[in-house]
């Protein structure tokens, strides 16, 4: 089948992107010389292998040195909407890293995602919220595809906050503190991690509506997407039925696995893990898509999608982990339209 143009969008969790003399989280956790040198190499690789048009990055403290990498490799647009925060001892040690997207094409707008204020307060989150990483919204008119809206994520992880403080405890090692931990903390990691993707998927299905554009969500969810904290992002949308995107000469508002609009997904084959933990594998990393995407959505321009993992750096043998590379996979979708 012959097709006319294609384009790939790219998502990757680089772990630690830290230029030294900084460290991040605690000051003996850096890169030396060597190692940094290994991982710009890594992620140069990265890019020149994807050859991708657009790419997500999560987990990035330096961000002046990726967009520095980045625009060498030919992305010529390049933005992250938040700043990594310093130790306040030890300036050198580097917290709460950001998102950033690169891009070959410009962006039309590129900006932090901001909650909308009534949606809070229906969630009955009154209170002042900040996402634990800032997303990132942007705007790309790709040449001949059109407008495509692309979420930047990083939900919260499932580390859990200590409550110590709370019960004046300080052996961490107490049974109590253990407990309240693997149940309230645990719970608490959830709906943070929920409410933050209520406020992304809220935001993409509105903005989907008002601008009839192409969406997609990209990112590290830190959690699978059918679990009862994410399956909300694709509930409701039914990829498969076009009839009412017929009759509203338009793809339906929604999202769905832009995996089950592949190839691979069609042709059965199990999908890669981009995550492994204690030799188990997960699908922490995703790329959400609007039926934009969708091949056998009458009204969408895309013919063929392509799902595409980049993990030979990753292995459930590999039990230590590895900074000069990252713990996750890159994955890619290419678009054939």
């Amino acid at each position: 089948m012959p097709h006319t143009r294609t384009f790939k969008f790219a998502t990757f969790n680089l772990l630690n992107y830290t230029a030294p003399p900084y460290s991040f989280y605690q000051l003996h956790e850096r890169y030396n010389n060597t190692q940094w040198q290994q991982k710009q190499l890594f992620v140069a690789n990265f890019l020149s292998e994807s050859n991708a048009d657009v790419v997500a990055f999560q987990e990035v403290f330096s961000p002046h040195d990726l967009e520095v990498q980045c625009k060498e490799a030919g992305y010529d647009y390049f933005k992250t909407v938040d700043s990594p925060s310093h130790d306040g001892l030890y300036p050198q040690v580097l917290f709460n890293p950001v998102v950033a997207i690169a891009s070959k094409h410009p962006f039309k707008s590129a900006d932090a995602l901001s909650p909308c204020p009534e949606l809070l307060e229906y969630l009955n989150n009154q209170n002042e919220f900040k996402f634990n990483r800032t997303p990132i919204k942007c705007l790309i008119d790709l040449p001949d595809f059109g407008e495509v809206c692309f979420y930047v994520v990083h939900f919260k992880s499932q580390r859990v906050q200590s409550m110590a403080h709370i019960l004046n405890i300080h052996n961490l090692e107490d049974p109590l503190l253990q407990l309240l931990h693997q149940t309230v903390g645990t719970m608490q990691s959830q709906i943070s991690r929920s409410l933050e993707a209520s406020i992304v998927y809220y935001d993409a299905l509105k903005t989907q509506r008002e601008k009839q554009c192409a969406t997609l969500v990209m990112g590290d969810f830190n959690d699978v997407l059918t679990s009862p904290t994410l399956s909300f992002m694709t509930q409701g949308f039914h990829p498969t039925r076009c009839e009412p995107c017929i009759e509203h000469n338009e793809p339906v508002v929604g999202l769905t696995d832009s995996y089950e609009f592949s190839r691979s997904f069609y042709e059965n084959k199990s999908k890669p893990f981009s995550h492994y933990y204690q030799s188990k594998g997960n699908v922490l990393d995703y790329i959400l898509a609007s039926a934009h995407f969708n091949p056998d959505c009458q009204v969408s321009k895309v013919k063929a999608l392509d799902y595409e993992s980049y993990d030979s750096h990753i292995s459930p043998s590999i039990l230590s982990e590895d900074i000069s590379v990252s713990d996750h996979s890159a994955i890619a979708i290419k678009i054939h339209f």
